[in-house]
């Protein structure tokens, strides 16, 4: 299946928290659109991976992404090794995304960034004929997306582009409810982490209300690209 919109996170949720918007709006656009984790954020305080591949998979529903995959790398020591790097290349050629959408590159949680190296890095050699690759007894060809944009997550950065995700926000915290071992519930009896605390959800509203605002609506997220944006014409940016 050809998307449109690939979006990587280092883990399970990092998708749903920082970019779930911009992807339901690109699916309702008749957009086809999937995510792939690199984890299954098994080192998390709460919760297990089996847990959070259940949660995964009823976020999913929730969005209605056309593909969900977890590359089962492992959780805090994954590195920029050939081994990942070809890992990442087999599903831009997999699925050949026109955009990819990945981690920050600089973030409180160590593993975001290298996501973000590791994810971006492999993009451009996808597009190498001399890197070979088969997926389940096919030989692939090589892709290069159009574009590689990186989601802000918990540290704030200046975004280069913004996108309005005002008719989709609710849908957007029900993707990240979906991961209910992950945020706070006044009933657990599991450690509190920085983002299973009751301020964390009123942040994720906060930062997409600060966004939003810079582009005179309610809600929005913010990206940042390392290669200049261009375009044909500068009413397509309005």
């Amino acid at each position: 299946m050809k998307l449109d919109v690939l979006a990587f996170g280092a883990h399970p949720d990092d998708v749903e928290l920082a970019a779930s918007g911009t992807l339901l709006a690109h699916i309702h656009a008749g957009k086809k659109v999937g995510v792939i984790d690199l984890t299954r954020g098994e080192l998390g305080t709460r919760g297990s991976a089996e847990l959070r591949d259940q949660e995964a998979a009823l976020s999913s529903k929730i969005l209605g992404i056309h593909a969900r995959e977890n590359l089962r790398m492992k959780d805090g020591f994954f590195t920029k090794d050939e081994t990942n790097l070809m890992k990442v290349i087999e599903m831009v050629r997999k699925y050949q995304p026109e955009i990819v959408l990945c981690n920050s590159e600089f973030d409180r949680h160590v593993d975001h960034g290298r996501a973000s190296d590791l994810v971006f890095e492999a993009c451009f050699l996808s597009g190498l004929r001399k890197i070979e690759t088969r997926y389940r007894g096919g030989e692939q060809q090589p892709w290069r997306p159009v574009a590689v944009y990186h989601y802000i997550q918990d540290y704030y950065e200046h975004p280069d582009i913004i996108v309005d995700i005002t008719p989709y926000f609710e849908t957007k915290l029900q993707s990240i409810k979906a991961f209910s071992s992950q945020f706070y519930d006044e009933q657990s009896t599991e450690p509190e982490t920085p983002i299973a605390n009751k301020d964390f959800l009123p942040f994720i509203e906060a930062r997409a209300r600060q966004f939003g605002r810079l582009i005179n609506t309610t809600y929005a997220e913010g990206f940042t690209v390392k290669r200049p944006i261009g375009t044909k014409l500068l009413t397509d940016l309005l």
